[in-house]
């Protein structure tokens, strides 16, 4: 099989609060938000290209905001992964993005540092995963 991950759910308490806060923070674009009944979205969102581009979903990972449905689901609200870093977010200008995140309130809770995959630190989503933001190292 050949393939690629395209999209990962990503479970939410809320559609409107979760968007607002990915579109601000992160300054994630919405590629989809389509109502499928009265309760239920489908809604995707992702990073800019590097040259400032609406992505698509051709153009790497996406992520599914999904709206926790069950008691099971609440409760794994902010707990993804179980307390490890869940995602990782790629920059071109890692000192640029850590300012934007930090003057809208996102958490830094290790890092910065470099390692031999580039500049990286660890910051919270709005419920509580952790993120790693990372430069890559400049090709030689």
């Amino acid at each position: 099989m050949r393939g690629r991950v395209a999209t990962v759910s990503f479970l939410v308490r809320d559609y409107d609060e979760a968007l607002s806060w990915f579109t601000r923070c992160l300054r994630f674009r919405v590629l989809e938000d389509s109502r499928l009944s009265a309760d239920k979205r489908w809604v995707v969102v992702a990073p800019p290209l590097p040259d400032g581009t609406q992505p698509s979903a051709l153009e790497g990972a996406t992520l599914l905001l999904a709206r926790a449905a069950t008691e099971e689901q609440r409760a794994a609200v902010g707990r993804q992964a179980g307390g490890r870093v869940f995602l990782f977010l790629h920059t071109d200008d890692f000192a640029r993005d850590k300012a934007h995140m930090e003057s809208q309130g996102v958490r830094f809770v290790e890092g910065p540092r470099q390692e031999t995959y580039g500049t990286v630190a660890v910051f919270l989503d709005l419920y509580g995963n952790r993120w790693d933001l990372i430069q890559p190292p400049a090709d030689p």
